[in-house]
């Protein structure tokens, strides 16, 4: 059963927050979305998680600032560091101790790289594994949109002062009204080879839902954003890199790279799909995450039974 909570945070922003799963399950997932869309993203990979009878996580799926049914975002706040910071309440609140998985979609992914990069200690005591979704650590160095590099570098130059502008128009949403009339664009630049109605329609929704600010305000950091050399730096922690190749936003070679900075991280490929894996490749998404979680869970009652063995020779000696 999934209890909605909320979180208000440091700066007053007000988070919707998702949890389900067991409150003493051996280990916490916490799901982050991508860009403009929202936690419902991840329903397939809750649901599949919810039977992995005494393995199942404890999950959480939060919507970012300016996203879904949280509160709106500052445009000051319309950042990476800002998401980064949010991100570490939020285990902070929800997830205060014992071992954490990170799942990110997009720009979900680049919250991760940011919470690293921004509190490494917390990150090294807390993250046991790691699944990166149709993301990147290079901000649009590889966008290319499926088109040809000159016409790709016209239209990121348009995408960029047009974000200028939506940044600067407010925390409302009026391009509800003419989402049926962008859906063959979305459908065009999000999805791969093949697209089921449901997915799209509720793609188009969480579109809706994104004010202009939070569309707008998040591209610069979104396009500046490296951080390879933070992932570098991780260590031997349970991975795995997914990417459709038809994806337009973050192609093959951004996955490539996040893999090559962590060497234990697993990469696949998936041919014909595009962006939206979460929803394109449910089954498969959702079989990643819960390898992770296994991984973590075995290593959790390992690293339990080590903890018991010290503890009865300590207290042998003492008796001794």
């Amino acid at each position: 059963m999934t209890e909605r909570s909320e979180i208000v945070l440091a700066d007053g922003v007000r988070l919707h927050v998702d949890v389900s799963g067991p409150a003493d399950a051996p280990v916490t997932v916490v799901m982050l979305h991508s860009w403009c869309l929202d936690r419902r993203i991840w329903r397939h990979q809750v649901a599949a998680l919810s039977g992995m009878g005494r393995k199942t996580p404890r999950v959480i799926a939060y919507d970012t600032r300016g996203h879904g049914r949280s509160g709106a975002t500052r445009l000051r706040s319309a950042n990476l560091d800002q998401l980064g910071d949010d991100l570490a309440e939020v285990i902070d609140r929800f997830a205060p101790s014992g071992p954490v998985i990170l799942a990110g979609h997009s720009m979900g992914g680049m919250t991760i790289m940011e919470y690293a990069h921004r509190h490494p200690g917390d990150f090294a005591a807390r993250v046991a594994g790691l699944l990166f979704v149709s993301t990147t650590a290079e901000g649009h160095t590889h966008t290319r949109y499926g088109l040809h590099p000159h016409l790709a570098s016209v239209l990121r130059a348009g995408e960029t002062i047009g974000a200028g502008l939506l940044a600067r128009s407010g925390a409302w949403c009026p391009h509800r009204a003419v989402l049926p009339a962008l859906r063959p664009a979305v459908r065009w630049l999000l999805f791969g080879d093949d697209c089921s109605t449901d997915a799209l329609r509720l793609t188009l929704r969480s579109l809706g839902r994104a004010s202009l600010r939070s569309i707008g305000g998040f591209r610069a950091s979104v396009g500046a954003q490296q951080r390879l050399d933070t992932l570098a730096l991780l260590g031997d922690l349970p991975s795995a890199v997914l990417v459709g190749d038809r994806d337009r936003l973050t192609p093959p070679a951004c996955a490539e790279s996040i893999a090559d900075a962590l060497p234990s991280a697993g990469l696949q490929v998936f041919p014909g799909a595009g962006h939206m894996l979460p929803l394109e490749r449910p089954e498969e998404v959702s079989a990643a995450l819960a390898g992770i979680v296994r991984k973590v869970v075995r290593e959790a009652k390992r690293e339990s039974k080590r903890e018991q063995r010290v503890s009865g020779a300590a207290d042998c000696r003492r008796a001794a």
